[in-house]
């Protein structure tokens, strides 16, 4: 077997090999050159975007190591500072800089002289930053992302005790599998409770960040924060109206399938517990067949090997990905006390090599999540040649085809985590049923996005009502939630986009889209498909999003007739399992 080649950090050629980054100062001279320095020629300009970058992977590269370190462990007060002291005193000066850079780029005489591919969008991505970039809005910036912050430190602090034993929410949250009913409505209750003694403190956090955001958004000559963070996003593939185009084609092509799903659910489940008259919120995650719960896995080491395996099956050098990251520790997978919550592959811009952090107990939600970030990763290892940083940051809605995509492509191969031919259908099965599932919870967390920021000025009452109304625009019908209004009220509070990546959230439903898609053409031809899946990702940021979709040989597309073509192979999959 071929030794594993480790990737090291490439040398250096403008910023010093020993730079330590404590404060803004010892940054500071190399961003005066690159804003002080002549450029004469179409030589020297590629020159400058590449000592720029080197600058740029650097300092994005050191505020990764400071977000990781923190969410690994929220409790540790000078880990919390050290990305604070980032955020408050080193990104608002990188911020004006990056402003500055950027006009000396565009501006440039020489700029239409440089045709390579990706300059065009990189430049594009400039002019929209510049247009949108104010200086009154750094300070609130700064304050915006201290805040959003809070809300890690928060969720992370949730435990709750069930039969003695102290949990984290994820860890009590493998309960809700439990073929014992009283054993998943107890964990349910429980962990509804703990999210609820919070809501108050949660509701006034996110009263700052919108009225925060709403300012940032008006300062920068927008109406809402919705319209300026589409410009922020770079979304200029589609618009809010594609968005409610979405909302609408998911509610009369998948919500009916959601419901037909539910009252699958409760009429198997009726079978099993003669005293199950009604669907609740606790037994939409047990086995609907009565077995136990699928357990993939045992320990972190034990998912890493085996999803390495399944991505050996699919190509060797996606499996050797994971392999450096665990050789290098740039992996952190297990639920603990104190570690934020959600799951992330963060890009580490200079070294290539990502990092990969989830909150995994040993269920199959916590194998795609695997898959999932892995997905990412091997997005990252695609694209860590690409010689400007700019190239190497594709929009979310291409990074998410990554990730998605990678669900459904290994899925094939998920018998390196299940003996039983049996539990592999279920599996599949239930990752399946899951896409039903994801595409409404999109458009309800999207919809409610759209709504807070076009009204600024609502009250929390308002927010609550609103929340509700959109929540059963997309919900099955069938679940009862008698008794439990005021939990369902505040069930936005778990997704943590809301508060620290607002309107990140539609790229999940369109690239659900494009990976069914993909993952179609992997059926038909799995060479081909795959190659499709890794050409796109290979061109990064070099194109538009509707032509690296097309580079894997699916339309950008969620038309109602698409969505629903789309959703009928899923279904169709579904009952032949």
């Amino acid at each position: 077997m071929e030794q594993l080649r480790i990737p090291t950090r490439p040398e250096r050629r403008f910023i010093d090999e020993s730079l330590e980054l404590r404060e803004w100062a010892d940054v500071k001279p190399y961003f005066d050159a690159l804003r002080d320095r002549p450029i004469n020629d179409a030589d020297e300009l590629k020159r400058w975007l590449f000592d720029r970058s080197e600058l740029e992977s650097y300092v994005s590269e050191d505020f990764a190591w400071r977000y990781i370190r923190m969410t690994c462990d929220t409790a540790n007060p000078d880990l919390v500072e050290r990305l604070n002291q980032f955020i408050a005193e080193i990104q608002p000066a990188v911020a004006v800089y990056g402003n500055d850079l950027d006009q000396k780029a565009v501006t440039s005489p020489y700029l239409s002289q440089l045709t390579d591919e990706g300059y065009d969008i990189m430049v594009r991505g400039m002019q929209q930053a510049i247009a949108i970039f104010r200086d009154e809005n750094v300070p609130l910036q700064t304050e915006l992302q201290a805040e959003e912050r809070k809300y890690g430190a928060i969720a992370g602090a949730m435990m709750v005790s069930i039969n003695g034993q102290e949990l984290t929410l994820p860890q009590a949250s493998d309960r809700l599998e439990s073929t014992e009913r009283a054993v998943r409505e107890e964990a349910w209750r429980k962990i509804a409770q703990r999210r609820y003694e919070d809501h108050a403190v949660l509701d006034e956090l996110f009263d700052r960040l919108r009225d925060l955001r709403h300012q940032i958004a008006l300062n920068a000559d927008f109406a809402n924060f919705r319209d300026y963070m589409f410009a922020a996003l770079g979304r200029f593939d589609y618009s809010p109206q594609d968005c409610f185009a979405f909302h609408d084609s998911v509610a009369k092509a998948v919500v009916p399938l959601l419901t037909q799903l539910a009252l699958d659910r409760k009429q198997k489940l009726a079978k099993t517990d003669p005293h199950l008259s009604v669907l609740r919120p606790w037994d939409s995650k047990v086995d609907k067949d009565g077995k136990p719960p699928l357990k993939p896995f045992a320990t972190s080491d034990e998912l890493i090997d085996r999803t390495i395996a399944c991505f050996d099956r699919l190509d060797r050098e996606l499996g050797d990905d994971l392999r450096i990251m665990r050789e290098l520790g740039h992996l952190d997978l297990e639920s603990r006390k104190g570690k934020a919550p959600g799951g992330y592959n963060y890009p580490l811009e200079e070294i290539g090599v990502p990092f990969i952090f989830m909150n995994a107990t040993s269920t199959l939600r916590d194998l795609v999540t695997m898959v999932h970030e892995g997905g990412h990763a091997v997005h990252s290892f695609l694209t860590r040649e690409l010689p400007l940083k700019a190239f190497r940051n594709p929009p979310m809605e291409v990074a998410e085809l990554a990730s998605m995509s990678m669900e459904l492509l290994s899925m094939d191969h998920w018998d390196v985590f299940f003996d039983n031919p049996e539990d592999l259908r279920r599996a599949k099965r239930q990752h399946l049923e899951s896409i039903i599932e994801t595409l409404p919870w999109v458009a309800t967390i999207d919809k409610f996005q759209h709504w807070v920021y076009e009204n600024p000025g609502h009250t929390i009452d308002e927010r609550r009502e609103n929340w509700v109304r959109i929540y059963d625009e997309f919900a099955d019908g069938v679940t009862d939630w008698s008794g439990f209004a005021y939990y369902k009220e505040y069930w936005w509070q778990r997704q943590l986009h809301l508060y620290e990546v607002p309107f990140y959230y539609i790229e999940y439903g369109i690239a659900q889209l494009g990976a069914i898609g993909v993952w179609r053409n992997y059926r038909l031809d799995p060479q081909a498909g795959l190659d499709g899946y890794k050409r796109a990702l290979s061109l990064g940021y070099k194109a538009p999003i509707r032509s690296i979709y097309e580079a894997a040989n699916v339309p950008f597309d969620f038309s109602a007739d698409h969505i629903n073509e789309l959703i009928r192979f899923v279904w169709s999959e579904i009952e032949q399992l």
